[in-house]
Order: C-alpha cells, then sequence, then structure tokens
C-alpha cells in the first residue's frame, strides 16, 4: 500500500492533521493508497507558497513557462504505461481508455504550452489626440483547481496547463476518491526545475480543504469540476471576496434521433457514449428521443447492442467496453434511482440491477429503460451510470422542447441526415455543445462549457485559456 504527502512549496510534507483517506480498487475493492485528510492549515499553508512565488512566476517570458509544461508532457510520456495502470487501477476505468487519458493529457499540457506566444491584446483608438489605448492580458493571480475523480489525470492538467502558461501559480485538490494518479505525477515531475511554490497539490475533502481554498483572499480563481451541489458551495464560498468561480458540473445530455438517421451510425455512438466509463461521464447520452416511426427499429438495434457490451475488470485483455463503477456510493446511487424509475413505471429491457458474476467490485449491468416519462427523476436527474431511457416524439420542434426541459445544459446531439434538421436543432438546443452525427466527446482545442445548472465559464481551446486572464487597460497619453 503507497502513502503520499501533501506537495507544498517545490516538497513533499506531511499534513498538519493525523487522519488519512484510503483509496480502493472498485474492482477488487483492496486498499491501494492513504492520502492525507488535509486540513485549512494545509491549504493556507498553499496558498501562502503560491502567492509568494507569482510575481517571479509572471515575470518570466511565456515562453519559458511554456517550457515547464513541454517537460511535463514529455514525463507523462515516459511513464505513460505505469500511469494508465495507476489510472486503471484507483478507478476501474479500462486500461484502453485509462492509456488514452493519460496520452491526451501529454498532449494537453503540449497544446497549452503553444499559445505562449499566442497570448494578445489590443491597440485601441482614441478620442483624443496623441493617446493610445492599450488593452493587455493579465494573470489572475492563484489559481485553485479541484478535480473530479472520473477524469482525474486530463482534468488537472485542463487546471494547471492554462493556469501556468498564463502566468498564474496554482493550488490543486485531487479528488479523495481517485487521486493516486496526479499524486504519482506530482513525483515524476518534482525534478523537472519548476520553481518552488508554482504548482502545489493538496489533498483532502471538499468541506475541509475545498472550502479553504475557495474561501481565501489569496485565491484569484476557483476552477471546480464537479456536482451541482459541490458548485453551488464554491459559489457560496467565493462570494465573500467576488473571487472568480469556473464551473463544470453535472450534464443530462439528450440524443436525438430522427427517422432520416443513419441509424447504425446512431446506436453505436449512443451505446458508446453511455457505457464508456460505465456511464460516468457528465457528458455522455443519459436520454434518448427516438421519432417514432423508426422506434421498434431504433429498439431493436439498441437492445442487439447492450446486449454485446462486454464487462470485465479494468485490466482485461479481452478489450471491455466498461468495468466496474468507482465506488459503492456511486453503485448504490444508481441503483437507487433505477429501482424508482421502475416504481414509476419504466420497463427494464436489459440490465436494471447489479451485476452477479463477480463476487468483488461494484459492477452494475448495462441497463436499457422504456416507458419512461419526461417528469420521471429518471428523465430528469444525472444518473452518471450504464442505464439509458428512451422515449418517441412526432416532430422536430418536440423532441428539441423535450431535450431542453432540464436543468442542466452541457451536452446535446443529434442524428439526421437533413441538413436543414441539424442546423435548426444546433441553433434551438440550450446546451454549451451540441454533437452532428457522433458520439459525445469533445476536443481539446474546442470550448467545454455548460448552460443553466452545468456551470458557468468553460476551459479547453482560447476561450478556456482566457479564462485564467484578466484584462488591464492602459491610457497613455504622449506630447
Amino acid at each position: 500500500m503507497k502513502e503520499f504527502n501533501q506537495f507544498i512549496n517545490g516538497k513533499f510534507v506531511k499534513s498538519t492533521s493525523s487522519e488519512v483517506t484510503k483509496v480502493l480498487n472498485p474492482c477488487t475493492e483492496e486498499v491501494l493508497s492513504e492520502i492525507p485528510h488535509g486540513s485549512v492549515e494545509d491549504a493556507n499553508i498553499a496558498l501562502a507558497a503560491a502567492k509568494e512565488s507569482q510575481h517571479a512566476w509572471k515575470s518570466l517570458t511565456a515562453i519559458e513557462r511554456a517550457g515547464y509544461l513541454n517537460k511535463m508532457a514529455a514525463v507523462i510520456r515516459e511513464n505513460r504505461v505505469f500511469l494508465a495502470e495507476t489510472l486503471a487501477s484507483e478507478q476501474a476505468k479500462v486500461i484502453g481508455l485509462a492509456q488514452v487519458e493519460i496520452d491526451v493529457t501529454a498532449d494537453y499540457f503540449d497544446y497549452n504550452a503553444g499559445w505562449a506566444r499566442r497570448i494578445e491584446g489590443e491597440i485601441i483608438q482614441s478620442d483624443r489626440a496623441k493617446e493610445h489605448i492599450f488593452l493587455h492580458k493579465a494573470p489572475i493571480g492563484v489559481s485553485v483547481g479541484i478535480l473530479p475523480w472520473n477524469f482525474p489525470f486530463f482534468v488537472m492538467a485542463r487546471k494547471v496547463a492554462p493556469s501556468l502558461v498564463t502566468g498564474n501559480t496554482c493550488v490543486i485538490k485531487p479528488s479523495c476518491v481517485a487521486p493516486n494518479t496526479v499524486m504519482e505525477f506530482v513525483k515524476l515531475i518534482e525534478n523537472i526545475g519548476l520553481p518552488a511554490g508554482v504548482l502545489n497539490f493538496v489533498c483532502g475533502s471538499g468541506p475541509i480543504v475545498g472550502n479553504a481554498l475557495t474561501k481565501s483572499p489569496i485565491t484569484g480563481i476557483v476552477s471546480l469540476t464537479g456536482s451541482v451541489y459541490a458548485g453551488q458551495k464554491i459559489m457560496e464560498a467565493a462570494a465573500p471576496n467576488i473571487t472568480k468561480v469556473s464551473l463544470e458540473l453535472g450534464g443530462k445530455a439528450p440524443a436525438i434521433v430522427c427517422a432520416d438517421a443513419n441509424l447504425d451510425l446512431a446506436v453505436n455512438a449512443i451505446v458508446n457514449s453511455k457505457v464508456i466509463f460505465s456511464g460516468q461521464v457528465c457528458n455522455c447520452a443519459e436520454r434518448v428521443y427516438v421519432e417514432d416511426s423508426i422506434y421498434d427499429e431504433f429498439m431493436d438495434r439498441v437492445t442487439k447492442k447492450f446486449n454485446e457490451v462486454k464487462v470485465e475488470d479494468a485490466f482485461s485483455t479481452n478489450n471491455p467496453d466498461m468495468s466496474s463503477m468507482v465506488s459503492q456510493a456511486q453503485i448504490d446511487k444508481v441503483e437507487e434511482m433505477v429501482n424508482f424509475a421502475k416504481k414509476e413505471g419504466a420497463e427494464v429491457v436489459l440490465g436494471g440491477s447489479r451485476s452477479s458474476q463477480f463476487d468483488k467490485g461494484y459492477f452494475y449491468q448495462p441497463t436499457l429503460l422504456t416507458n419512461v416519462k419526461q417528469s420521471m427523476q429518471i428523465i430528469q436527474e444525472e444518473v452518471f451510470g450504464p442505464v439509458l431511457p428512451v422515449m418517441t416524439f412526432s416532430t422536430l420542434d418536440e423532441a428539441i422542447a423535450l431535450s431542453n426541459d432540464s436543468d442542466f445544459g452541457l451536452t446535446s446531439s443529434i442524428f439526421s441526415e437533413n441538413f436543414n434538421k441539424v442546423m435548426h436543432a444546433s441553433q434551438e438546443l440550450e446546451f454549451g455543445e451540441t454533437y452532428i452525427n457522433r458520439e459525445h466527446f469533445e476536443a481539446i482545442q474546442g470550448f467545454h462549457a455548460g448552460w443553466k445548472k452545468s456551470g458557468v465559464g468553460g476551459a479547453d481551446g482560447k476561450h478556456g485559456m482566457e479564462e485564467y486572464l484578466q484584462t488591464k487597460v492602459i491610457y497613455a497619453q504622449y506630447r
């Protein structure tokens, strides 16, 4: 069993709290590691270190800062297999998908390093003679990143890379459920020469460490990927200091399947989106609306596809589609929601319960539900599991209205071969992202942002990088 310490001001240090949190392998339920159940004092020490180092860090040229991101990418690639195995063991993410997350994370550091020469301001024409108005982009100061358990390594880069390249220093709070890969990464980059205090990692719970990091007057921006509840708590803690927040929260992504859709493409994309990492992805398809004239054919095909889903240990060499869920709490939640849907009248076509083929682990069957109604909890609330409810619609505008009837607005999709339909839907769907004839998954050069209760701000691409910048305007009068 491994033990991790806090990483503050360039070195590993013991937590001021003696409490620890045990990290489990979700497939076997064995204890993998112990991490500090950190304290308010830990958080404050890390913030002080980040503040102390920030002026010198922002004084480096952007291309110098980017060099450290390139070094991080190189370290990840050199240790890609070890990191993927660590990730798969703590999450039950199938090893192939874990490897993809590690590799994309390396690309993400390099991608953000590439913005070093493209951080731009403006010169604005003045109403006065002999005056220029300069608009500069400046770092905010100290950033705080709070990580989720579902893509902890990639989201770490999503918060660290744009923060550092723009001249901010950073404090990261890993998830208590899946911190191991992030903390192993910290060990690997300990000797790349990054100045002390620029990047700090403090393990601990949201109510203690997360709250302390958020409410501190030192913090300039808090970026959270997590639940709506966590986002609400972050906003409350940040409010007294008017601290900027960037939140990616829950999703309830609709997939609209029109009668003129390529059904093979639609079924493959929807099922793949639903079972990836056992449905524990905020932008994966959470509900499907199928045009009534093709409902029977769609159900035949999607049932066949669901039947073919392979569920095995995360390290299986049989290339499984999904594995265990991440924790006891998560499988309990999914089971409770499916059971409630049954009581409300939903019919189970496939699955609908925990898997009986495994002696240990948090395995839940891929589940397909019909006879569901728009008002049901299973349609309105995020399941975050391998559960797919299916409804019908008669007109495209009806499908759009059903899709928009949600507190969430992260991602959506439509499947149709008609250009006019897909363009109309993309304009009317109230979601930060709409995927046309493809699975639900974003690109690092795009902009991943939710509407409504799915969040504020966003990540990735130019606009995600600019989340970590503030605008300074200089009025320069000359003679």
